[in-house]
C-alpha cells in the first residue's frame, strides 16, 4: 500500500504561482507512475499531467501545457508540480494518483490506471 500525501494548495491572484508536492511512502518509487487530476465543481475530473517510469514519459494536458511542469524528486520519493500564470479557471481541487503495478508509461485519460490516491488539496485562483 502505498501512501499519498499532496501539499501546497493556496488562494493566488491570476498569474501567480503554486509548487504542488505529493509525497508518496513505500517502495519502489523509482517504478512509480505518477499524475496530477483535478476536480472543479460542476465539472468532471480532469488529468493534469502524469510523469511514467520511462525516460521521457511526461504528458500534459491542453489546457495547462506551458505553464505546467512535472518532475519527480528521487532522493525525497517526492513528484512537483510547478503551477505558473494561474488563471481562474486552474481552480479545483488537485490530486495526486499513483501507479505502482510497475507498468510502463502513464496516462493523463483512465482514473482507473491509479491505485493510490491522496486526499487532495485545494486551489484558488482569484482576484
Amino acid at each position: 500500500q502505498v501512501q499519498v500525501v499532496e501539499s501546497g494548495g493556496g488562494l493566488v491572484q491570476p498569474g501567480a504561482s503554486l509548487r504542488l508536492s505529493c509525497a508518496a511512502s513505500g517502495a519502489g518509487f523509482d517504478y512509480f507512475n505518477i499524475a496530477w487530476f483535478r476536480h472543479a465543481p460542476g465539472k468532471e475530473r480532469e488529468g493534469v499531467s502524469c510523469i511514467g517510469s520511462s525516460p521521457g514519459s511526461i504528458y500534459y494536458s491542453n489546457s495547462v501545457k506551458g505553464r505546467f511542469t512535472i518532475s519527480k524528486d528521487y532522493a525525497r520519493n517526492t513528484v512537483y508540480l510547478q503551477m505558473n500564470s494561474l488563471k481562474p479557471e486552474d481552480t479545483a481541487v488537485y490530486y495526486c494518483a499513483i501507479d505502482s503495478s510497475g507498468a510502463r508509461g502513464c496516462t493523463i485519460y483512465r482514473t482507473s490506471f491509479y491505485d493510490n490516491w491522496g486526499q487532495g488539496t485545494q486551489v484558488t485562483v482569484s482576484s
